[in-house]
């Protein structure tokens, strides 16, 4: 698309910046998601459109970037992003994350408060290792994981998913939902009630942890996780432009 240029940063991290207004929009992937999913790519249509910038992103192990995801936790790729924010973006931001990318979209905004504009979360999954991963992992798969460092998980969406013993005790370190969540700018959060990986109710409980008041959350009774039909990515799209 013109006026968009990319990059790796460090030869690591892979990047791509269209040029535009501000703010500016940086888009946060999922687990085991990349910036060629199809929000990312509506974002970025959109954003051409309309000739804001966009900032876009591969974690360490995803997509187009170096390193294996087995690799990866959520301190690492909270950092791969915040070097994006610091060194790639420019001005203020609105975050878009997606699943586990809204979890680090919250870290970022809690690190950065004078960079982030908005946030606007799609099914975020902030503490999912530990909220919904650990929870739901019987005897045998707790041993397994603890004993071999990694438990390798069916996925609907292709390949088994592998846990690493690293991604749980890591993620235990950036835990959100315990208490306050201090962040002040406005929210907009989308989330599927038929999400069989993030209940809606998680949302919930995101929302009462928000400290700030301009907090929505819009349900989306038909929704599922990636909420990637076309009349999600247009309320994607319209959530974004609100700012």
């Amino acid at each position: 698309m013109t006026g968009e240029t990319t990059g790796r940063l460090d030869g690591r991290i892979a990047w791509a910046r269209l040029e535009g207004g501000a703010p500016g929009v940086m888009f946060l992937p999922g687990f085991r998601s990349d910036m060629q999913g199809s929000k990312a790519l509506a974002l970025r249509d959109a954003c051409g459109a309309s000739g804001r910038a966009l900032t876009r992103l591969d974690y360490g192990g995803h997509g187009a970037s170096a390193g294996r995801f087995e690799d990866g936790t959520i301190g690492a790729w909270t950092g791969d992003a915040l070097s994006v924010l610091d060194r790639v973006a420019q001005g203020p931001q609105v975050l878009v994350g997606s699943s586990m990318g809204g979890w680090i979209a919250l870290l970022l905004a809690l690190r950065r408060p004078d960079r982030v504009a908005a946030l606007v979360l799609v099914a975020p999954a902030p503490d999912f290792t530990e909220a919904l991963m650990w929870p739901a992992f019987d005897a045998t798969q707790r041993a397994t994981l603890l004993r071999d460092g990694v438990l390798r998980l069916p996925s609907p969406y292709g390949e088994p998913t592998p846990v690493t013993r690293a991604l749980i005790e890591e993620g235990r370190g950036h835990l959100l939902l315990g208490g306050p969540i201090g962040i002040g700018c406005p929210v907009r959060i989308l989330q599927g009630m038929r999400d069989p990986d993030v209940p809606w109710r998680h949302a919930l409980r995101l929302v009462e942890s928000l400290s700030g008041e301009d907090v929505r959350l819009q349900l989306v009774k038909d929704g599922d996780h990636r909420l990637s039909r076309p009349q999600d990515l247009d309320l994607l799209v319209r959530s974004v432009a609100e700012f």
